[in-house]
């Protein structure tokens, strides 16, 4: 006995038995205790502390997922409630965001199928989602429309282009299909509404930006649209100053998959220290849904005490973190709605309202001013 209570144990794996009565809260805690289950419980445990503590939550959307619908199931509910402060996500989610808005189908299909009758038939397959390849022309047609109206026509950082595209898509939603947009199911028109900044860490890997790269060569100099990459780093910093110098001074971070959406989230820590030589302490809680495995060495994987080192994450980062080795969209459901289904709220930061109040706190801080 006096052996093992210098052994760090965790809780008794014990329980009763599933009765169906449970609410998904009660589930969490019961049934999920072991192996990717218990790493479920924790990781949800922690974003439950976030929301109890009023932290300012950053949230990336990896890959493609807006065509999984994981946008408007998942990510909009937690917009809603005010659980959303920061987005970080691909292109690909804005392109297919606005595939899905102008009315593009996806459909489900046998990955097995057969990739070349698929190709002969018009599909273009993501796994076991399909969509006509001709939602991909009508989408670009939308976009390069959308791209060329006056409004565009500046240097921007990728939160205000996604803002400016929430804004004009938000009106053609109501114009063209009648829809109410505090209804939408378009993450970029919800994100506008609740004024939370979209940013993109590579948007020249999306097809939005294959279409601009076309603009610019046909019409040149009256073809103005460009994005500002350095300030959007800038920006991106500076939210995250004004988070850990205000409120409850709290920043953390729900990451869902990894790759460059993941890594542009935590590049504002070192850009703040490493480059500004402004100490803010990193991410103070850390939690991530992905299947990478961390041995390759690869940022999709890496877990919060390897980005500690970079100076990401905060020191506390080893009872505030939870990688969660599963499939995001088998998992991070079941998280929105115990968080959901317990009524957990959260007073929405609205950032994009104070986007000229932390440019001027960073760079007086910077003595930029």
């Amino acid at each position: 006995m006096d052996e093992a209570s210098r052994v760090p144990l965790g809780p008794q794996v014990e329980g009763e038995p599933i009765n169906g009565q449970e609410t998904t809260d009660e589930l969490i805690a019961k049934a999920f205790q072991a192996f990717v289950g218990r790493e479920l419980a924790s990781g949800y445990r922690i974003i439950r502390r976030m929301i109890a503590e009023d932290h300012t939550i950053v949230l990336t959307l990896s890959g493609a997922m807006t065509p999984a619908n994981l946008a408007a199931t998942s990510v909009i509910p937690l917009i809603r409630a005010g659980l959303v402060d920061l987005i970080s996500t691909t292109g690909a989610n804005i392109y297919h965001d606005l595939q899905r808005l102008i009315q593009g189908e996806f459909y489900t299909i046998d990955p097995n199928f057969g990739d070349r009758r698929l190709r002969q038939e018009g599909y273009t397959r993501i796994y076991d989602l399909v969509f006509r390849e001709e939602d991909l022309y009508r989408t670009d047609r939308f976009v390069s429309e959308l791209l060329q109206k006056e409004p565009f026509q500046q240097r921007m950082t990728t939160p205000q282009f996604h803002d400016l595209l929430g804004r004009y898509v938000s009106r053609i939603e109501q114009q063209r299909f009648g829809r109410d947009p505090y209804n939408s199911k378009s993450l970029v028109v919800q994100a506008h509404l609740h004024r939370v900044p979209i940013f993109c860490g590579a948007p020249q890997d999306g097809s939005i930006y294959l279409n601009v790269a076309l603009l610019q060569r046909r019409l040149r100099e009256r073809f103005r649209f460009d994005l500002d990459l350095a300030g959007d780093i800038h920006e991106f910093a500076a939210y995250h100053y004004l988070a850990k110098a205000r409120w409850s001074q709290q920043l953390s971070i729900v990451i869902l998959g990894g790759g460059v959406p993941k890594n542009y989230a935590l590049q504002p820590e070192p850009y703040l220290s490493q480059i500004c030589g402004l100490e803010v302490g990193g991410y103070d809680c850390d939690v991530q849904i992905c299947d990478a495995h961390v041995q390759d060495g690869g940022l999709s994987s890496c877990t919060a005490g390897e980005a500690h080192t970079w100076g990401k994450t905060s020191a506390e980062f080893q009872v505030n973190s939870q990688y969660v080795f599963a499939d995001v969209t088998a998992v991070f459901p079941w998280m929105v709605h115990g968080l959901l289904q317990a009524g957990l709220k959260k007073n929405p930061r609205r950032l994009l309202e104070l986007r000229e109040q932390a440019l001027q706190a960073l760079d007086g801080a910077l003595g930029l001013e």
